[in-house]
């Protein structure tokens, strides 16, 4: 695993040993960032199940200003502070030791917003019906912004949820990219 684009380019990423963290494999990550492109530059970024903090240091690589990882296990933990400061990207980001549903609500009573909200939780355990909710009730998603969720690709994809509808969905072997934006407000 690698930083594929950008100011940390080539440099290479540690993941926890063991299956607890499934990080989001390099060229499922080219295409998601293909897909965003320019749109990243001097942006801010959530990262949720942050796991490696690949998806997060891929964005400050590119140009995003701020990220936030979140994780609680304290082997990803590790994980992701190496990769930060082997990557120069340290002082750009800032890394959450809390579980998902805790940290949002507390970054929403801090009235944080982000450009972009990467989820990638553990595959088939209910947790976008669960997540998309407390984001839309904490107003975490800037004006304009995506959430961009990866699942398994057999599983089918949500197309509205919690004033969020799907934008997009790409598959690439066993995972699945889907981008989220919010629901227009009808007039």
């Amino acid at each position: 695993m690698r930083v594929i684009a950008g100011q940390a380019r080539g440099r290479k990423l540690k993941a926890p040993r063991g299956i607890s963290t499934r990080p989001t494999l390099d060229r499922v990550r080219e295409a998601l960032f293909n897909i965003i492109g320019n749109r990243i530059w001097d942006s801010t970024c959530l990262d949720l199940f942050a796991g490696t903090g690949a998806l997060a240091i891929e964005a400050l690589s590119r140009g995003a200003t701020r990220a936030v990882l979140v994780e609680k296990d304290p082997k990803a933990l590790a994980c992701i502070r190496d990769n930060l400061s082997s990557t120069g990207l340290e002082e750009r980001a800032e890394v959450l030791k809390d579980d998902v549903y805790r940290a949002i609500p507390r970054l929403g009573r801090e009235g944080r917003k982000f450009d972009f909200i990467f989820l990638d939780p553990p595959y088939e355990q209910g947790h976008l019906s669960r997540v998309l909710p407390l984001l839309s009730q904490y107003r975490l998603l800037q004006q304009e912004g995506w959430i961009i969720v990866e699942t398994r690709s057999r599983e089918p994809a949500i197309e509205e949820i919690a004033g969020y509808r799907l934008k997009r969905r790409e598959k690439y072997g066993e995972a699945a990219l889907n981008f989220y934006i919010e629901e227009e407000k009808a007039e």
